[in-house]
């Protein structure tokens, strides 16, 4: 019992970051149609950034002051450069973007691996290896942080789209793009500024699997299958569906490996998407 008791505990922590994972990729998904394949390969990229910092001293959490600006306008100017001369020219957007941002992601890895190589790579800071005692529980400070950055950002996120006027401009355009135009809403800032918060999100939820994982280039192949199945179940466009579906992902994904091994989890979870998505095919939430 007691086993079972800390796979739980630490799959919820390891699910809240899965969340924020989905969260952005949900956002653009959202609002731009565009389904960012490269999403999870740019939080790969952003535990890398954090792995070089930490090697010259830098406390992960700290690498937020870098990677959270940097992320957002990377964000920006892949919306600018890439998406909308791709959505200029016509065509099945989301067919081309899925090729387009596919191919980015293969990119980046191919990159990531040429300067780092293709093993892993494990970040240790101060913390790494300490836990909190609660009961029988040995919760992981790496777990805690991670879990606890992406809890704010998420909470951040949620505020941000429904106390702030740009945050309503987006949900807006989310869902009803012409009656937004028609409202003087520029939906070119707007979507800029959703790809913007959305790779921003990529880059703080690299930074928290950093603290939890390993991680080497073709990690984001992994990352993505939680991305798709938090999307899925938990609903496209709902944060509060993306955390009860990052929970539920985290805590099958922790408890099937008391049983299985970590490499058949991915079947688990598909298998029970099916089961799921042919009771309920909408997901849990909506919007």
């Amino acid at each position: 019992m007691a086993q079972l008791l800390q796979a739980l505990a630490t799959g919820l922590l390891t699910g809240t970051v899965y969340a924020l994972l989905g969260a952005g990729f949900s956002l653009i998904w959202g609002v731009a149609h565009v389904i960012n394949i490269v999403h999870p390969a740019l939080a790969v990229g952003a535990a890398y950034a954090v792995y070089l910092l930490a090697a010259h001293g830098v406390d992960p959490l700290a690498s937020l002051a870098v990677v959270v600006p940097l992320f957002f306008l990377v964000g920006v100017g892949f919306h600018e450069g890439v998406i909308r001369p791709a959505a200029r020219r016509g065509g099945d957007l989301v067919l081309v973007s899925m090729v387009l941002t596919f191919g980015l992601a293969a990119a980046l890895e191919n990159v990531l691996a040429a300067v780092w190589g293709p093993g892993p790579r494990v970040v240790n800071v101060a913390y790494t290896g300490r836990a909190v005692q609660l009961g029988g529980l040995a919760l992981p400070i790496t777990h805690l942080a991670g879990a606890g950055l992406a809890a704010v950002t998420i909470a951040a996120l949620y505020l941000f789209l429904h106390r702030t006027f740009p945050g309503k401009a987006v949900r807006a355009v989310w869902q009803n793009p012409e009656g937004a135009a028609l409202c003087a809403i520029n939906l070119r800032q707007v979507t800029s500024l959703t790809y913007g918060l959305a790779i921003a999100s990529a880059g703080v939820a690299g930074v928290a699997l950093a603290l939890i994982y390993s991680f080497s280039p073709a990690s984001h192949l992994m990352w993505l299958v939680f991305v798709f199945l938090v999307v899925i179940v938990g609903g496209v466009g709902s944060l509060v569906g993306a955390v009860v579906a990052g929970m539920l992902v985290g805590a099958l994904t922790n408890l099937s490996t008391l049983v299985i091994p970590f490499a058949w989890a991915p079947f688990l979870l598909f298998a029970s998407l099916g089961i799921l998505l042919l009771l309920r095919p909408t997901g849990l939430f909506r919007r």
